[in-house]
């Protein structure tokens, strides 16, 4: 069957951050289509570049650049095509664009179009969204799906939020082998399960904060973590801890030493850190709230956070041109490449870019990288760096922005390239459970099937 594109018309819509972004609508025989964009605030300074209007209007956030440029560029190229083309879709918009860094249409432009051109293509063949992308990634849908393991952000840092934390997330990372379900309750290593787990380690959370430090402390960040009044990451990490053992101290939260043997993807809750530390490098040095920093002296703080915490990875834990530091923290910690023991992963390092990921490869800098759409600009694009990684071994982390929509394409996406985990915020706020809620129904279908 073919179902060719009839219309395509794009607007401009409100972000969780209450910025302008694009939502993109398509149309063919089947229906209509739509995907939204979302929007970093720390962003990594080789991604595709997202187009703003500049200006006034919205303190210069505007998006009705981009809305023209779909309306009057895209849209009069791609009428008639027919949507099952993803690639050769994929591949106008690029050549539309003809720069390498997508900064004359927009890295945001692009997105929304490749975006709802993958769902129509989806309604098209009759799969899920999930099915579709596996069919496109490996060339036939695998025979069977699995869930990612989710990492929950539960309190938030940096430049997501207003505290003196310089570690922008701190996520939870329930254990797919600790089952604490009821009778009638969520199936043991289940998503819904893991969901359940760090929900309810989130409000036990928040009474702690509430109690220690009053109610303002449970005010949110923008991807739904608490963001109270510290500054020291351990202080953090022991706050997330303490929550987990007043929910069950048994599988959900490990003692403090934790060996490192133990340090797997398994047993009790894990601990993710994303340090986003790019963006706090000045003139060579790490300058933190807690002090400043050469790579050496941050390197052994990594070493002390890992020594006495469950820490089972840090994103961007050096600037995205210190290769040494990645390197050091890698070789110091005897951290091996095929990312079983401990995950070092690349965000600003990689930027879901083939060119920076074969780079990290060659200086062996990390071992996982975060997957993002719009750091690329298309889903074909996205889908190379994937299989880029896989190629490689290392670990695959689907991921959110901080500026968000309710729309849950990366749910499907992570499911459809098998990816090892997925982030998307806390379990709260509409914007991040739209993912959650979309994986539950996933893998509802994946259980039926």
């Amino acid at each position: 069957m073919v179902s060719k594109i009839k219309r395509i018309k794009a607007r401009e819509i409100l972000d969780s951050r209450g910025n302008p972004t694009i939502e993109v609508e398509i149309q063919t025989d089947l229906g209509k289509f739509l995907a939204s964009v979302p929007s970093g605030a720390s962003k990594g300074k080789y991604e595709a570049v997202e187009l703003r209007d500049g200006g006034k209007r919205y303190q210069g956030m505007g998006v009705l650049k981009t809305v023209k440029n779909v309306n009057e560029i895209i849209a009069p190229k791609l009428i008639g095509k027919d949507s099952t083309n993803q690639k050769e879709i994929n591949e106008i918009l690029i050549n539309l664009d003809g720069t390498e860094d997508k900064s004359k249409l927009g890295a945001n432009t692009i997105c929304g179009v490749s975006m709802a051109v993958c769902r129509a293509g989806a309604a098209v063949k009759n799969l899920p969204l999930y099915s579709y992308i596996g069919k496109i990634y490996r060339g036939q849908p695998p025979v069977k799906f699995t869930i990612p393991n989710p990492c929950f952000n539960v309190i938030n840092g940096g430049v997501h939020a207003g505290n003196d934390l310089d570690v922008q997330e701190f996520m939870i990372v329930p254990a797919r082998n600790a089952s604490h379900s009821d009778a009638g309750g969520p199936q043991k290593d289940s998503f819904s399960e893991n969901l359940q787990i760090a929900t309810e380690i989130y409000h036990q959370l928040k009474e702690i904060l509430a109690k220690k430090f009053g109610k303002s402390a449970t005010n949110l960040g923008d991807e739904g973590g608490f963001a109270p009044p510290i500054r020291f990451p351990q202080e953090a990490i022991e706050l997330i801890l303490e929550a987990a053992k007043k929910i069950n101290p048994a599988p959900y939260a490990q003692s403090n030493l934790v060996k490192q043997s133990d340090r797997g993807l398994g047993g009790g809750v894990k601990l993710i850190l994303d340090v986003a530390a790019s963006q706090f490098f000045k003139n060579g040095k790490y300058k933190m709230k807690i002090g400043v920093f050469t790579r050496e002296g941050l390197m052994r703080y990594y070493e002390k956070l890992i020594k006495n915490y469950p820490i089972l990875g840090l994103e961007d834990p050096f600037a995205e041109d210190d290769f040494e530091g990645w390197q050091l923290l890698r070789s110091n910690l005897n951290i091996p490449l095929d990312a079983q023991k401990f995950l070092i992963i690349g965000d600003d390092l990689t930027v879901t870019n083939p060119r920076r990921i074969k780079m990290a490869k060659e200086k062996e800098a990390c071992n996982a990288m975060i997957v993002k759409i719009n750091q690329i600009g298309t889903i074909t694009e996205a889908l190379e760096a994937a299989k880029l990684v896989k190629n490689f071994g290392w670990k695959i982390i689907v991921s959110h922005r901080s500026g968000e929509t309710n729309d849950d394409f990366i749910s499907d996406l992570a499911v459809g390239i098998g990816a090892d985990f997925i982030k998307s915020g806390a379990p709260v706020r509409g914007e991040r459970v739209a993912k959650y809620n979309r994986l539950l129904r996933i893998e509802e279908e994946i259980i039926k099937h």
